[in-house]
C-alpha cells in the first residue's frame, strides 16, 4: 500500500491574473488536468500575482498555470517571476497559455516561463507538457513528450 501512496499527484495552480474576465479556456485546462488526475486548485478571476504566488506556496503546489488575454502578459508573468524569486520558490514551474504574441514568448522563456501554450493548443497537448515537466510519467501507450500540437508555439 505504501508503493502506491509513495507518488503523490501532480499539484498545479490554474490562475487567471489581472483584470482579464474571461475565463473558459483555463476552466477547460482545470478540467483536463484535474480528469488526467492532478491536483488542481483554480483561484479564480481577477488574482494578483501576489494572490497567485501565495495560493501556490500554500498549496505546496508544483506548478502554475497562468491565462492570460488581456494583453498584459510581459507584466503579469514578470511580477509572479519576481515574486517566486523573493519568496524563494523559484521551483514552482510556470507555464501559462493565451493570446501572446510570438516575440514575446522568447522573452517570456527569458523570464523562466517554462512554457506558453497559444491558441490551438490542444488539452492533450497541455496534459502530456504538465506531466513531462513536473514528474508524473505518462499513462502506458501516452507520449511523454507534446508531439504534434495543434497550433502551440514553443
Amino acid at each position: 500500500m505504501e508503493a502506491q501512496e509513495a507518488r503523490s499527484p501532480i499539484r498545479v495552480i490554474v490562475a487567471k491574473p489581472g483584470l482579464d474576465g474571461h475565463d473558459r479556456g483555463a476552466k477547460v485546462v482545470a478540467r483536463a488536468l484535474r480528469d488526467a488526475g492532478m491536483e488542481v486548485i483554480y483561484t479564480g478571476l481577477h488574482q494578483t500575482p501576489e494572490q497567485i504566488v501565495e495560493t501556490a506556496i500554500q498549496e505546496d503546489a508544483d506548478g502554475i498555470g497562468l491565462s492570460v488575454l488581456s494583453g498584459a502578459h510581459m507584466t503579469l508573468f514578470q511580477r509572479l517571476m519576481t515574486l517566486l524569486r523573493e519568496r524563494d520558490a523559484d521551483d514552482i514551474l510556470v507555464f501559462g497559455g493565451g493570446i501572446v504574441p510570438e516575440a514575446d514568448i522568447a522573452a517570456l522563456r527569458e523570464l523562466g516561463v517554462a512554457k506558453i501554450f497559444t491558441p490551438g493548443a490542444s488539452t492533450h497537448e497541455i496534459v502530456s507538457w504538465v506531466r513531462a515537466n513536473l514528474g508524473e510519467r505518462a499513462e502506458p501507450g501516452e507520449p511523454a513528450e507534446t508531439g504534434s500540437g495543434s497550433g502551440s508555439a514553443g
